[in-house]
């Protein structure tokens, strides 16, 4: 990402956003200048400068669609851009344009959203709450967002409902809550409620691949020697998993002369710990839709590890590693310890990952807290660097996602 335009103040994420049937459809582009701030309290050109420096490494250096493939985004947009539509990116059929709750709905902002909407663009109202100065704003949108961790006004979700707007939950932590809410006519929701174990019992795996025989595979693989011919003989005893290493080795992801045609070509071109990793990834994507919601955050996770790993003297490869195994626990809603020991890593990425101890736990315990926006103190610099290996990692990510659904 050399030559991209500084974002030294802020760090960039992105939440999931999911259908009914927990299927990721979208994502919201953050950016925070810590884990408690929000847009909502700064000023109106602080926040715009900031806006248009995402939107533009975003949309213009790297692309909504190696960021999110065929998502839909939806971004943040201050009073001061909605006045000011030909700054929004030119992506109408595959952006969502939110409204801030700190906006009114005063003629100046009708007449610009009317202008944003024939743009091609959906608006939806963030952190909507039905009042006499925001009712205005209910002309113009298309989704509606709310709160539930704030009391719900009835009336005016069954409003929402006759005027046609769709309804999206925020902060929705529980299977109960999500399941509550769809049955209620909401279609998009936001929260962690995935992650939790009641979620995976609630909506049952539909792939048909065998989790456990998945799961012993990858043991087999940590626990094999550099004998490439026992790994091919394991390998392809799953045949997703041989196809998806046959269509990573033959990507424009890795250069390699020829065409590779065979598991031990694959071995050779990629070598063990690449064949490790994608099989942990399809171990993830195969244990159903509450995980897949997952894999994106921790396979951006793994690969920002590794690539923070290479200046340095730690092993890339084990930074990977550490990364993808940290979030085994509730992407496969099991207990992490134990799976530590299935697939005899060594005590030092173990500690890693169970206790962040040792240089490698340090880089871990570092990524964390960029994801979380808790970087107070580090110097600017530094937040730019991982901002700028985040996108590198969000994009990596992308392309090894939209080869899985393929499987």
């Amino acid at each position: 990402m050399e030559g991209m335009l500084p974002l030294q103040n802020y760090c960039i994420a992105m939440q999931p956003i999911c259908d009914g049937d927990l299927k990721h459809v979208g994502d919201e582009l953050l950016y925070r200048e810590s884990a408690t701030a929000t847009f909502a309290n700064v000023a109106d050109d602080e926040a715009m400068i900031a806006t248009a420096r995402v939107y533009h490494i975003a949309f213009y250096e790297v692309g909504i669609e190696q960021l999110v493939g065929r998502r839909r985004m939806f971004v943040n947009a201050p009073r001061d851009m909605l006045l000011k539509p030909e700054l929004l990116p030119p992506n109408p059929a595959q952006l969502v344009v939110e409204v801030l709750e700190s906006v009114a709905g005063d003629s100046e902002v009708l007449a610009s959203l009317r202008r944003i909407r024939s743009l091609g663009f959906e608006v939806a109202l963030d952190d909507f709450v039905l009042t006499r100065e925001t009712e205005p704003l209910l002309e113009a949108a298309s989704i509606i967002k709310i709160d539930m961790t704030q009391p719900v006004d009835e009336q005016a979700i069954a409003r929402y409902q006759m005027q046609g707007l769709r309804l999206m939950a925020e902060k929705v932590e529980d299977m109960a809550t999500f399941e509550r809410l769809r049955a209620g006519g909401f279609e998009l929701f936001q929260g962690y409620f995935y992650a939790r174990p009641e979620t995976r019992k609630a909506i049952p795996n539909s792939r048909s691949n065998n989790h456990a025989a998945l799961l012993r595979l990858v043991s087999a693989l940590y626990r094999c020697n550099a004998d490439l011919k026992e790994i091919e003989r394991i390998v392809a005893q799953d045949a997703s998993l041989t196809f998806l290493l046959l269509k990573y080795a033959n990507s424009a992801l890795f250069h390699y002369r020829g065409k590779i045609e065979t598991i031990f070509q694959v071995l050779l071109a990629l070598g063990l710990t690449q064949v490790r990793n994608m099989a942990v990834t399809m171990l993830i994507a195969n244990n159903g839709p509450a995980s897949k919601l997952l894999l994106s955050r921790a396979l951006t996770r793994a690969d920002m590890c590794e690539r923070l790993a290479k200046p340095s003297s730690l092993s890339a490869e084990s930074a990977f590693l550490a990364g993808l195994l940290s979030m085994m626990g509730p992407l496969l809603g099991t207990s992490l310890p134990a799976l530590m020991e299935e697939l005899a890593l060594s005590s030092e990425l173990i500690d890693a990952i169970l206790e962040r101890k040792g240089p490698l736990g340090s880089l871990l315990r570092d990524v964390e807290s960029f994801e979380r926006a808790q970087v107070e103190g580090w110097p600017h610099k530094r937040i730019e660097m991982f901002n700028r290996t985040w996108m590198s990692s969000q994009v990596w990510t992308t392309k090894i996602l939209s080869m899985v659904d393929e499987v």
